[in-house]
């Protein structure tokens, strides 16, 4: 009986929702239109150029079983802080270095090739998808004004990693990633191959299929701002609250430097549409998008404190 009512209550609801979207479509088509265009423009130009590559060249190295050789220079650094296997220590690379959703794609690739056992999989997405270097360089701090001052960059990539190392010695310490390793016995869903031509077709079709789908998120979440039109009145700063919380890279454009604080706490989250992307990328696993979700609030609570900190404390001023 609880759960038909639950069940009832939610399917009312989204009902609501859609009608009240319907709606607002119909009733602000110029600003539909607007918001529509803007998700469609930033895919095109900072998601294309700065992921497909990635996700081609990613899908090249695992269909080619070439992941290892390429992590094994980082490997017995990344093992001794993180206990990873060299298929993991590629992950983290990968992850750190491309940003949003390639850390959970070449951890879904790695999976479905059984490089990676879901233990190792799980611990490693809680930490390894992250924005990306790049973008942070050359979106962010451009929009901030961050000139000649590194903190804000080693506070995004130092604090996941060393989440992850703390993860690892408290947690996942007992556990050996390489003894839970597949056996090898189930057919991998991403098959390796010796021909280069096939691995490159497979990962070209691969990666455009991704970068379409993240293209879809991108639009549809910086869409989903149209439901705040009626209450313009609102302050400011909440409106820019939540077009960051739903699409981070509309929600930094919009707001820029008058949100200096928010968006740098708020980029280890990502935004909605940052997490329906992860989830696309590992709803064919195992892997739990609602584990995923709790590393990240909990990542975006250290980063207000550390920023706090630094606010407070006076040690350094931005």
């Amino acid at each position: 009986m609880r759960k038909n009512l639950s069940s009832f209550l939610t399917q009312t609801i989204f009902t609501l929702l859609a009608l009240y979207l319907t709606f607002l479509l119909l009733r602000y088509p110029a600003q539909s239109l607007k918001l529509a265009s803007t998700g469609l423009l930033l895919w095109f130009q900072k998601m294309i150029p700065t992921l497909l590559p990635f996700m081609i060249l990613s899908g090249i190295m695992v269909r080619m079983n070439l992941t290892e050789r390429f992590a094994r220079c980082f490997h017995p650094l990344f093992h001794f802080l993180f206990g990873t296997t060299l298929n993991g220590s590629y992950a983290i690379l990968m992850g750190m270095l491309c940003g949003f959703p390639m850390g959970a794609r070449v951890i879904g690739e790695l999976l479905h090739a059984q490089k990676l056992s879901e233990k190792e999989a799980s611990y490693l997405l809680a930490f390894c998808n992250n924005i990306g270097p790049i973008y942070f360089i050359s979106f962010v701090m451009s929009t901030l004004s961050i000139h000649h001052n590194y903190i804000p960059f080693l506070i995004m990539y130092g604090m996941p990693l060393i989440y992850g190392v703390l993860l690892y010695r408290f947690y996942y310490k007992s556990m050996d990633f390489s003894a839970a390793l597949p056996t090898g016995q189930q057919q991998p869903k991403v098959p390796i191959s010796s021909s280069l031509l096939a691995a490159v077709d497979d990962s070209v079709i691969s990666g455009l299929i991704g970068i379409g789908k993240l293209g879809g998120y991108m639009v549809f979440f910086n869409l989903l701002n149209i439901m705040f039109l009626p209450f313009s009145t609102l302050p400011e700063s909440f409106l820019a609250l939540c077009n960051c919380m739903l699409e981070i890279t509309s929600g930094i454009s919009r707001i820029g430097i008058k949100g200096f604080y928010m968006i740098l706490i708020l980029l280890p989250f990502g935004g909605f549409s940052c997490m329906a992307q992860t989830y696309s990328m590992i709803k064919e696993t195992n892997l739990s998008i609602n584990h995923y979700f709790l590393h990240k609030c909990v990542q975006t609570v250290l980063t207000a404190f550390i920023y706090a900190f630094f606010v407070f404390s006076g040690v350094c001023s931005f």
